[in-house]
This record gives C-alpha cells, structure tokens and sequence, in this order.
C-alpha cells in the first residue's frame, strides 16, 4: 500500500498543477494573483462546487490528522498539512495514509 500512496502522491502533485501552470502563464505572477485566482475560481457555480468542496475537504482532513495525532499516532502531520496548503487535498490525502502505513511498518 505504500508505493500505491506514494503514487497517488506524485499524481495528486502533478495532475493538478498542469492546468495551474498554464493558467500561471497567461496571469502574470503579482499582488493580484490570488484576487484573481478567487474570482475565476468562483465566477461560475461549479467552479464554487469545485472550490468550496476542496476547502472543506482541507479542512477536514487538518481536523482528521490533528485528531489522530493527539490519539497517539506518530505520523509527521506537518508534512501532510504543507502538501495539503502548497498543492492541495489530492496531495495532502495520500500523504497522510502514507505516513500511516510507514508509521505501522516501524
């Protein structure tokens, strides 16, 4: 199961990052980047599906990993919570039950 999270982890990084690069090289990189970002990314009803239901998966999974964190686990919940903020849920996911299986093979 490992290899199969570390995969889900290169695909979770790569997959999504492919449209964001492109759209990255037709919106010039300044203070209006996020402002921009937010507002194409919530100028039509199934993109704010879209984004709402990412950021409430984030979310979900911080409360999820602190939860099991504080019920003894000993997975490095930093490593789960910057792949989630830098490229998102599809990383962040497959990191934690990652750090799971490896955790369990120690």
């Amino acid at each position: 199961m490992k290899a199969l999270y570390l995969l889900l982890c290169v695909l979770g990084t790569f997959v999504p990052y492919i449209p964001f690069v492109q759209w990255l090289q037709v919106n010039p990189v300044d203070a209006q980047l996020p402002a921009r970002f937010a507002a194409e990314l919530f100028s039509t009803r199934i993109g704010a599906f879209f984004g709402l239901d990412v950021i409430l998966s984030a979310i979900t999974l911080f409360v999820f990993v602190v939860a099991e964190r504080r019920s003894g686990a000993r997975t490095r919940i930093w490593t789960v919570v910057a792949g989630t903020l830098l490229v998102g849920v599809s990383l962040g996911l497959p990191l934690y039950l990652y750090e799971r299986e490896r955790v369990k093979a120690l």
